[in-house]
């Protein structure tokens, strides 16, 4: 792997480390791996690298889904008889809207449910696609700091609307010395909830690294499945909905009670 690669993390697809795993004289590493040099910025060489093909399969995987849960809600609409399909995908989006009725409340879902609802799809996406073999996206700091970054900006936008010069006296509460930390405090918000989620995926990918990484060549062909039902479904999932959680627990309390 090339310097100046952007990009921080360690992890293995699923196919390297069967193949690295097999492989007698290589050696298993944690590491993004880069495939082909794109362009030079301010003197450091970006590659295309792991990250980046699992974020466009998981990317494309979603936007064909979307597609073609339009094209079917359009034929609904037009009079033909809803397939199973189309359950499902009323089944996903109610789940959804429920989640975030019961968090955030009725009046204030309505403003931010497509935005968390397709928060959790995207980290939900990325948590699973080591079930495919490939690297999980969120296994890469790179990846979660912008998604944090992002509900960080919300917050604080939501914040100064509704709460106003109320946003700032809150820094200076209870008493004047307490700013330091406060502020401290705020922007810490988005580092400890990219480093939550990244810290998880990046764990988990490490550890079935390990397991493929010491398992006999045979045993490689044979997946281990109560491995991947917990570290990626079960501890994904759960990842997923904590960072949602957290989202619409900040935003909601930026906001207070204005709507």
């Amino acid at each position: 792997m090339g310097n100046g690669i952007l990009g921080v993390s360690m992890g293995l697809t699923g196919s390297n480390l069967i193949h690295a795993a097999a492989g007698g004289d290589e050696q298993v590493d944690f590491f993004i791996h880069a495939y082909k040099k794109l362009f030079t910025l301010f003197g450091q060489d970006v590659y295309l690298t792991t990250t980046h093909i699992s974020l466009i399969i998981v990317i494309a995987t979603i936007l064909v889904f979307a597609v073609c849960a339009n094209r079917a809600v359009r034929q609904a609409d037009a009079g033909k008889v809803p397939g199973p399909f189309l359950n499902f995908v009323e089944l996903i989006v109610e789940m959804l809207d429920g989640m975030v009725a019961s968090s955030m409340g009725p009046k204030k879902a309505l403003r931010f449910r497509n935005y968390v609802g397709s928060l959790f799809i995207f980290i939900l996406m990325c948590n699973l696609s080591g079930l495919l073999g490939l690297r999980p996206p969120t296994a890469d700091f790179g990846v979660t700091f912008p998604l944090a970054v992002i509900t960080w900006v919300l917050i604080q936008f939501n914040g100064f609307r509704y709460q106003k010069f109320g946003k700032i006296k809150s820094l200076f509460e209870p008493i004047f010395l307490f700013a330091p930390m406060n502020l401290i405090s705020e922007f810490s918000t988005p580092v400890s909830m990219s480093l939550r989620l990244f810290g998880n995926i990046l764990s988990g990918t490490v550890m079935t690294g390990l397991v493929y990484g010491l398992l006999p060549k045979v045993l490689t062909l044979i997946w281990p499945a109560a491995l991947h039902a917990y570290l990626d479904v079960f501890s994904g999932a759960i990842q997923t909905y904590v960072f949602c959680m957290l989202t619409m627990c900040f935003v909601s309390d930026a906001i207070g009670e204005e709507i």
